[in-house]
C-alpha cells in the first residue's frame, strides 16, 4: 500500500499529524495541502508537512488518490461540495470529524456519485492545543480510530482505510454512525462541556480570580480540556446536540444525588456515591484495545 498523492484539506493538528505519519511510514510520495489561511498553508510547507500549498480545495484534490478532510465539522458540507468534481473515482476520501451522523448527511448531500469514495473516520487522539506547529507523526500511535462505513462503502475501500490507520499505529474499530455519536457524547463531548461550564462558573463568581490563583494539580487535570479550540467544540456540541442533551440529563440526575446527600447530611450515601465512581475509574485504563471496547471492534475482510 502506497499512495501517489495525499490531499490534505485542513492543515492543522489532526491533518498535519496524519500527513507526517504517512510520510514517516513511507506511504505517500507527494502531499498537497489547502487551508483557508495562506499563512497556515505556507507554514505547513516550511515545516515539511506538505510539499505543495494550494489555493483551493479543488486544486489540492486534483489527481489525489487519498484525501483527508481535517476541517471543523461545521465546514464539512462546503468542503465536500468544493472537492466533488475534482475527486478521482477510485480515490479514498476520509475525514477526522468527532461527530459522524451530520458529516455523513453532508457527504450524501454534496458528493453525488463520489459518495462511494467516502469512509467516515474519527481518530480518538488530539491535544488541547491546535495548529500545524503542534502536529506530530506519533499522534495516532496506540490510539483507537473509529470507522463508520456507509452502505455504499465498498469492502476494498473499507479495507484500505483500515490498513491506512493501522499502518500509522492506530487500533481500528467500526461502529454505526448513531452508536458513534451516542458513545462520544458520553465519553468526550459531555466531559468537554462540563469543563467549559466549570471554568465559567468559577470565573463568574466575585472571588473567581482569587480562587483560580489557589488551584492545584487536581484543578489542572480536571480543567485541561477546557483550553480546547472554541470553534471546533462549538461545531461538535452543536452537531451532536441531541445526544449531548441526553448526557446532560444523565449528569444532572447524578449531580442531584450528590446534592441531596449533602443537603441531608447523609454521609454514608455520599461515601457510597464516591466509592461507586472511584471503583469504576480505578478499574479503567486508557488503552486502544480496551477490553470494554472489544465487542465493537471488527476488521474488514
Amino acid at each position: 500500500m502506497k499512495f501517489q498523492r495525499l490531499a490534505l484539506i485542513g492543515c492543522g493538528l489532526m491533518g498535519g499529524s496524519f500527513a507526517l505519519a504517512l510520510r514517516k511510514a513511507g506511504l505517500v510520495q507527494h502531499i498537497t495541502g489547502f487551508s483557508a489561511s495562506d499563512k497556515t498553508r505556507q507554514r505547513a510547507v516550511e515545516l515539511g508537512v506538505i510539499d505543495q500549498a494550494c489555493t483551493s480545495v479543488a486544486e489540492a484534490v486534483q489527481g489525489a488518490d487519498l484525501v483527508l478532510l481535517a476541517v471543523p465539522v461545521g465546514a464539512m458540507h462546503s468542503s465536500f461540495a468544493a472537492l466533488q468534481e475534482s475527486l478521482a473515482p477510485q480515490a479514498l476520501l476520509m475525514d477526522v470529524g468527532s461527530t459522524k451522523s451530520d458529516v455523513i448527511a453532508a457527504a450524501r448531500a454534496a458528493l453525488g456519485d463520489r459518495l462511494p469514495c467516502f469512509v467516515p473516520a474519527h481518530p480518538i487522539a488530539g491535544k488541547e492545543v491546535a495548529g500545524i506547529e503542534h502536529a506530530e507523526a506519533s499522534l495516532y500511535q496506540n490510539r483507537r480510530t473509529i470507522l463508520t462505513p456507509l452502505p455504499t462503502t465498498g469492502i476494498h475501500r473499507l479495507h484500505t482505510a483500515h490498513e491506512v490507520w493501522t499502518a500509522i499505529g492506530s487500533h481500528v474499530s467500526t461502529l454505526t454512525p448513531e452508536a458513534h455519536d451516542a458513545t462520544f457524547a458520553a465519553v468526550s463531548h459531555l466531559p468537554h462541556l462540563l469543563a467549559f461550564a466549570a471554568i465559567n462558573a468559577l470565573t463568574a463568581q466575585p472571588q473567581g480570580a482569587a480562587f483560580l490563583d489557589m488551584a492545584g494539580p487536581g484543578f489542572r487535570d480536571f480543567s485541561r480540556i477546557a483550553a480546547s479550540d472554541p470553534a471546533v467544540w462549538r461545531d461538535i456540541l452543536s452537531a451532536n446536540h441531541a445526544e449531548v442533551l441526553t448526557q446532560i440529563a444523565h449528569f444532572r440526575a447524578a449531580l442531584e444525588q450528590f446534592e441531596t446527600s449533602l443537603k441531608q447530611g447523609n454521609t454514608p450515601a455520599l461515601q457510597q456515591l464516591i466509592e461507586q465512581a472511584s471503583g469504576v475509574r480505578s478499574a479503567w485504563t486508557l488503552q486502544a484495545g480496551n477490553a470494554c471496547n472489544k465487542a465493537s471492534e471488527t476488521q474488514p475482510s
